[in-house]
């Protein structure tokens, strides 16, 4: 029996032009639109991004409180990284730490109704910054297809937590 040719698979580290293209893109427009958006409420609300993303995770859980572990989980943050966070929204007066009701040693960051009223004014601009870089540039067919892209993408406990949380209006 005759010996096939072996054939050498692709290498692994090299990227074809069309996913690089893919990959830079998507890269480029997080950045981009993140900038935007960061830059548009620290200008209008004095909050970052993270800032902001941190008090709806709070306002949208039980009590309005998160452990700093899980907070920090959802915000993408490190521990030390959300305790700095956590750190200037307690001296602007929108989220207090208060003790564990299990362990009194946990702490808890909690939102504040100052910190409440502060990220409801805030979403408007949010919002309507989604809406005008990211949101009007596609039809609603290319959202749901979006949409269904980033869900492969995101892990099943990301997807279910963010899934489960009610609008900042509520």
């Amino acid at each position: 029996m005759p010996r096939q040719a072996s054939v050498k698979p692709p290498r692994q580290r090299d990227l074809t032009a069309g996913e690089m293209a893919a990959w830079r893109g998507f890269l480029t427009a997080h950045a981009d639109l993140s900038r935007r958006l960061d830059a548009e409420l620290m200008g209008e609300h004095g909050l970052s991004l993270a800032a902001y993303d941190a008090l709806l995770f709070l306002q949208r859980a039980p009590d309005r409180r998160l452990r700093m572990t899980d907070l920090g989980r959802d915000v993408l943050f490190t521990p030390s990284g959300v305790s700095r966070l956590i750190d200037r929204l307690e001296r602007d007066g929108l989220v207090r730490r208060v003790a564990g009701a299990v362990d009194g040693r946990e702490r808890l960051a909690e939102l504040t109704d100052l910190g409440l009223e502060r990220l409801r004014a805030a979403a408007v601009t949010h919002v309507a910054g989604i809406r005008r870089l990211f949101l009007n540039r596609f039809s609603q067919g290319e959202l749901g297809t979006l949409a269904e892209y980033w869900g492969r993408l995101a892990t099943a406990n990301h997807v279910r937590a963010q899934a489960a949380r009610p609008s900042p209006e509520s």
